[in-house]
């Protein structure tokens, strides 16, 4: 993301940290400083994207956070995927130093980042939108203000990881049970991919648990925060996610097993383990 605004012509302020920075970066001219209030101080508007909440904290409000170097008309904006009743909180405290908040999480995954065409969900004044649209559009492909409000778009990505998360679980669910039951499951995910069950989801990561491939695109520790964020949403507003709690509970049992890490088509191998059966035809 950040290459791509670099290509695209804009001056890059980054902060280092470990590991090293990308050398195409700093070949591109962008100007390193030593911690995210010099970046603050340096750059009109910031961009954080960092994995969780108290992540965000950090990062904007420590003692040599953002926020201790904002001026007064520069813009946050945060792409990380956290807490939507958090942002609101975040927000508030960078209004009061004068500056614009937005939140911008993403989906598309490592792929579509690298190509520009993430999906990118923005809550916030329709001011600071329109500020920051051109950037959003050299990083994505569809860039939607889903409401004036910040954390409106936390709330629109939490609603993605529900529908990633248990269509992850279903492709799964239903390629194991096909195994189990003596079908073929390519044969079987070939049908579904003719039919209204078919998805993206069913196309790339069920092709991938037929070929037990779980390297690493979107991990499953990140898989289940964010089903983790929709739970916790969920009790705030005294309703239940029956399917989306069931699932962040596999998730969690991923994460028992040690897979945290991997890839969050892992949650094979947790059904595979309550049912005693691997996956067959995967080589």
């Amino acid at each position: 993301m950040a290459l791509n605004l670099q290509r695209a012509g804009y001056r890059l302020v980054i902060v280092d940290f470990d590991p090293p920075l990308p050398q195409e970066l700093l070949d591109g001219g962008a100007v390193v400083k030593a911690s995210n209030r010099e970046v603050a101080e340096a750059a009109d508007i910031v961009i954080a994207m960092v994995p969780d909440t108290p992540d965000v904290e950090i990062v904007l409000f420590a003692e040599d956070g953002v926020a201790a170097g904002l001026s007064k008309g520069n813009l946050v904006i945060d792409m990380s995927s956290i807490s939507p009743t958090a942002t609101v909180d975040f927000a508030q405290r960078i209004n009061e130093l004068g500056c614009e908040y937005l939140d911008a999480p993403v989906s598309g995954g490592a792929g579509r980042a690298v190509t520009g065409e993430l999906t990118i969900m923005v809550g916030g004044p329709e001011a600071a939108f329109a500020r920051a649209k051109p950037l959003f559009e050299v990083m994505g492909s569809t860039v939607t203000l889903i409401g004036t409000r910040n954390g409106d778009g936390q709330v629109c990505k939490v609603a993605n990881q529900i529908i990633v998360g248990i269509t992850v679980e279903a492709v799964a669910e239903a390629l194991l049970f096909a195994s189990k039951a003596g079908a073929d499951p390519h044969k079987v995910r070939e049908a579904l991919m003719g039919g209204a069950a078919n998805s993206l989801i069913l196309e790339n990561h069920g092709q991938r648990m037929l070929e037990r491939n779980f390297a690493q695109s979107f991990r499953v520790e990140l898989q289940q925060k964010d089903l983790g964020l929709a739970v916790d949403a969920a009790k705030q507003l005294g309703m239940v996610l029956p399917n989306a709690t069931n699932t962040w509970h596999l998730y969690n049992g991923c994460l028992a097993h040690g897979d945290g890490k991997a890839d969050h088509i892992a949650i094979l191998k947790v059904l595979e383990s309550m049912a005693n059966h691997v996956l067959e035809g995967a080589e």
